[in-house]
C-alpha cells in the first residue's frame, strides 16, 4: 500500500480550539499545534491533506496552518455526529486509497530516528494492512481513549493481531477483553491518535451512518472493531509518546516533552531547576 493523503479532524466540539494553540516546536520555532501536526504527516511523506472542520472554521484554520495552507483540502462535517462520522465526511477526498488518520488534539515526540506517523506507514506497508498507533496506558486512563486486545505478532515487533476495539471501556470490561500478554498489571493498549487505515473503513463507517443517520453517535472505534473481523488489522506500539493537549496540563506537558527533545533542552531544563530550587527553599 502506498499512502500519499492524510485526514486530520479538528470539528470535535473540544479540538475547535486545542489546535490554534502556540508551542514552540523542537526547533526552537513558535508553531501552532495543528502546524505541528501537518508537518508530522508531511515528514511521512504524506503529499495531500484533508482537514475536517466545522462550518465556518476554514479560515480560522487556514491561517493557523501558516506556511502549509496551500497543501489542505477543507472538508467540513456538517454536523457533529460523531468522530466516525467526522473522517466519513473525507470519503470524496481520501477516493477509495488508504489513508493516515491523525486527531488534531495531539502531539507526538518519537524516542527513534523517523517521526511516529513515519513509523506507523512504514509498518502498514510491509504488512500490507490497517494498522493503528496505540501506546501501553494505566487503566486509570481508559476513559479518555479506545482500546485494543490482541496477541503480539512474531514477525513484526512491536505488533498485535486487533481482535477487540472498544471505545473507553471500563476497567472491567478491559480485563475482560482487553487483557494483552507481556503488557504490565493495569496496562493497556490505548488509541495513540493515529492510523493507517484502508478504504475498509469507509464501507464499514457508511454503513453505520446509512443506519443512524442524523442520530449521531457514529464512532470510529465500533468502525475499527467491525474492520477487524473482515479484515486483518494490527496495532503498533510506536516508538515514541502522544500528548493529549486537551487533558488536564496536556498543553504544558507537551511543551515541556518537545522542548526536552529540542535544541533549547539545556535552557529549559536550567529554568526548571531554577523554579524548583526556589519552590524547596
Amino acid at each position: 500500500m502506498q499512502f500519499t493523503k492524510a485526514v486530520i479532524t479538528v470539528a470535535g466540539k473540544n479540538q475547535r480550539t486545542l489546535p490554534l494553540q502556540s508551542l514552540v516546536d523542537r526547533d526552537g520555532v513558535t508553531k501552532t499545534a495543528l502546524a505541528i501536526i501537518i508537518g508530522e504527516a508531511l515528514s511521512a511523506g504524506i503529499e495531500e491533506i484533508g482537514l475536517v472542520v466545522a462550518p465556518g472554521d476554514q479560515e480560522t484554520f487556514r491561517v493557523a496552518a501558516g506556511a502549509h495552507a496551500g497543501r489542505l483540502r477543507f472538508i467540513e462535517q456538517p454536523a457533529p455526529l460523531g468522530y466516525g462520522h467526522a473522517v466519513w465526511c473525507a470519503r470524496d477526498f481520501v477516493a477509495g486509497a488508504p489513508f493516515l488518520l491523525l486527531v488534531g488534539d495531539h502531539l507526538y515526540v518519537s524516542t527513534a530516528e523517523s517521526g511516529c506517523a513515519r513509523q506507523l506507514l512504514e509498518v502498514a506497508r510491509t504488512a500490507d494492512t490497517a494498522v493503528s498507533a496505540v501506546q501501553a496506558t494505566h487503566e486509570s486512563k481508559l476513559p479518555f481513549y479506545g482500546a485494543v486486545g490482541g496477541r503480539r505478532v512474531p514477525t513484526h515487533p512491536g505488533c498485535y493481531e486487533v481482535s477487540d476495539v472498544l471505545e473507553k471501556p471500563t476497567p472491567t470490561e478491559a480485563e475482560q477483553r482487553l487483557v494483552v500478554p507481556g503488557l504490565r498489571a493495569g496496562h493497556y493498549l490505548c488509541f495513540f491518535g493515529m492510523h493507517a487505515l484502508t478504504p475498509g473503513v469507509m464501507e464499514v463507517l457508511g454503513e453505520q451512518v446509512e443506519v443512524r443517520g442524523r442520530e449521531g453517535g457514529i464512532h470510529l472505534s465500533t468502525a475499527l472493531n467491525l474492520l477487524a473481523r473482515r479484515e486483518r488489522y494490527l496495532a503498533f506500539e510506536a516508538q515514541g509518546r502522544r500528548y493529549d493537549i486537551g487533558a488536564r496540563y496536556g498543553l504544558l506537558t507537551a511543551q515541556l516533552a518537545l522542548a526536552l527533545e529540542g535544541a533549547d533542552r539545556e535552557e529549559v531544563l536550567s529554568g526548571l531547576l531554577e523554579l524548583l530550587a526556589q519552590r524547596a527553599r
